[in-house]
């Protein structure tokens, strides 16, 4: 595969995104590769050791500010790793990208001392955290979670189930959105978020079960049986829970899916270009042949839309600039026109693509888990609907635009001593 940064990126990417381009291709090469083969034949296993890997490289800490033991990288450099280990395993950077999204919430709405707390186990890899909002019933739609959080003492008592949750068997803690007021309360008053330690009493982690794709990857399901949480532990204020999530989900929920959605659509892109070109038929390939070569255009036109349109939304977003169209757009296109080429490429290989041991299939069932994540494509079309006719309620990019300048350094953004 080639490691060549496209030149239509030179304009978001400085000298050091160019040497962690170069830095994650040779990672993925030699630590991620030679792993997916077994990653693949074990579908029912947990992958631990290329999170501890990618915890060694220091890429949980992208994100996280340098006075949180950060790199403070910005969102463009995390794009940059998500998008190359996408391209040897979607796995793999689906690990990353999922404890990515709860930082952003922490990132937003969390004090000092809960930063303190909870960023440096992220950065140096010893505490990852999840996101879980998604439940058995409601599915995606925050309005229908259930799972309930009591006022008692000084405490609140958690109850209900979450499932869908991005590395819920390897994490230390959990940000869980549950509902504090009752029915009838908007959800926007509703719903508060609580960060919950993952060996609390009554919480437990359903076995690992394997989705169609991302083998390897857990989105398993906890079950809150009363646990108790310390109130210090709320993140943002109390009824505050579906900005935490729906802000994380934005600022970093899509991004991280349409680089996913690119790093697999790449790699079938490449596969197939290469096939069509070797497999013989009259006197050339069948590349040669108008209709095929057609379609490889239109796949080539699919991927490099979805690229350019994945690293300007971060790199709006590096700049301060209010990007949410950009970034929800990012997320919608990246799998659309992924899963169309993934779709192309099947029908391309013809029987060669139903073979279930190979790199194809692989890619195809990978691409089908970046739709639902970070909202589906009919909620990204909504909140494009509600930019159109002007009734977007927040520009979450704009917010933070306002207390965060991701261009400057670590010092301007947060400039309490440590």
């Amino acid at each position: 595969m080639t490691t060549t940064v496209p030149p239509a990126l030179t304009a978001f990417l400085t000298a050091d995104h160019r040497q962690l381009w170069d830095e994650v291709d040779t990672f993925g090469a030699e630590e991620v590769a030679p792993r997916v083969a077994g990653m693949e034949a074990a579908p029912d296993v947990v992958e631990r050791e290329i999170a501890d890997l990618m915890a060694g490289q220091r890429w949980f800490a992208l994100t996280v500010p340098k006075r949180y033991g950060g790199l403070a990288a910005g969102q463009v450099a995390k794009t940059v790793v998500i998008h190359r280990l996408a391209r040897v395993s979607a796995a793999s950077a689906a690990i990353l990208q999922a404890t990515h999204i709860p930082v952003g919430a922490l990132m937003s709405f969390a004090t000092h001392e809960q930063k303190a707390r909870w960023l440096p186990p992220v950065a140096d890899g010893s505490g990852l955290l999840t996101i879980a909002a998604t439940e058995p019933e409601a599915g995606g739609h925050i309005g229908g979670i259930e799972t309930t959080a009591v006022h008692d003492g000084d405490d609140w008592v958690l109850t209900g189930s979450k499932v869908h949750v991005g590395n819920s068997h390897i994490a230390r803690g959990h940000l869980v959105i549950a509902r504090t007021a009752p029915v009838g309360v908007r959800t926007s008053q509703a719903l508060t978020a609580f960060l919950v330690d993952a060996d609390s009493e009554g919480l437990t982690v359903q076995p690992h079960r394997p989705a169609i794709g991302l083998r390897g990857f857990s989105a398993g399901r906890l079950d809150l049986a009363h646990v108790r949480v310390r109130k210090e532990n709320i993140i943002g204020k109390v009824g505050q829970g579906m900005d935490v999530s729906q802000s994380s989900s934005i600022l970093y929920g899509r991004p991280n899916l349409a680089a996913v959605s690119l790093g697999v659509h790449e790699t079938l892109a490449e596969l197939t270009d290469r096939y069509l070109q070797n497999r013989q038929r009259y006197s050339g390939s069948l590349a040669d042949i108008p209709a095929v070569h057609q379609r490889i255009g239109a796949v080539e036109s699919r991927v490099r839309a979805a690229r350019d349109l994945a690293y300007l939304a971060v790199h709006l977003l590096d700049r301060g600039i209010a990007c949410d169209p950009e970034l929800i757009n990012s997320k919608l296109l990246g799998h659309r026109y992924a899963a169309r080429s993934a779709q192309d490429a099947m029908e391309l290989h013809g029987a060669r693509g139903l073979d279930g041991t190979g790199l194809l299939q692989r890619l195809w069932r990978d691409i089908q888990c970046t739709y639902a994540p970070a909202g589906t494509g009919m909620i990204q079309l909504l909140r494009l609907a509600d930019t159109a006719l002007g009734t977007a309620p927040v520009q979450w990019s704009e917010r933070l635009a306002a207390t965060t300048a991701w261009a400057r350094s670590d010092s301007d953004l947060d400039p309490t001593p440590a």
